[in-house]
């Protein structure tokens, strides 16, 4: 008995559905690409149409309306330029993260100077937490873009290494802070998480 295939992932999906275009480089009708699909990248019919409106929401397929019918199309050097400023927009924002994370430590330096508790201080640990979540917002973005295009592969390393910096520093930032809460305010590793949402496997990556 044969071995059932693994299903396609969907960011998989959007990567065969992609190759259709940049390998043809022609302009295609969704009932086409619903039979082509199947057969030449392993994509299911059903799934087809969810696809490429990720694809056109994303700006990697143009989908334009001639005449009475829907055409798509995208070709390699118009996929590039949508992904190289995707990643220049996410490392900008990157650098904007640091430059505010740097600013709420210094922030809660000042506050924490003597040791005593304040309103300001627990403003500043908020917003940390706040940022923290958009930092994994910002990676899991980065991470749709790492395998779209071979060309661009250098590229995104370099985009991702970038990230994965930034979270480590802010991984260490946040273990200095739980170290700080554990000394002078007689609270556990456990409680310091459950008051921030920090899962239990949060870790340097």
């Amino acid at each position: 008995m044969s071995k059932r295939a693994k299903p396609l992932s969907f960011e998989e999906k959007r990567k065969r559905i992609a190759e259709i275009f940049y390998e043809t480089k022609d302009f295609w009708q969704l009932k086409d690409l619903e039979k082509m699909a199947p057969k030449q990248k392993g994509v299911i019919q059903q799934s087809v149409k969810e696809v490429l409106d990720s694809l056109v929401s994303d700006n990697l397929v143009t989908l334009e309306k001639i005449g009475t019918s829907n055409y798509y199309w995208s070709f390699p050097s118009t996929a590039a330029q949508t992904r190289k400023r995707k990643l220049d927009e996410l490392e900008d924002e990157l650098v904007k993260l640091k430059e505010r994370r740097d600013e709420m430590q210094r922030s809660i330096e000042k506050a924490t100077e003597g040791r005593e508790d304040s309103d300001e201080r627990t403003v500043m640990l908020e917003r940390l937490a706040e940022a923290e979540a958009l930092r994994k917002s910002q990676l899991a973005e980065l991470e749709r873009f790492r395998d779209c295009d071979p060309a661009l592969l250098e590229a995104k390393e370099k985009a991702t290494q970038i990230a994965r910096d930034a979270a480590n520093r802010w991984t260490d930032n946040i273990f200095s802070l739980q170290s700080y809460c554990q000394r002078n305010f007689n609270i556990t590793s456990q409680q310091f998480s459950e008051q921030f949402g920090i899962p239990e496997d949060f870790d340097n990556i």
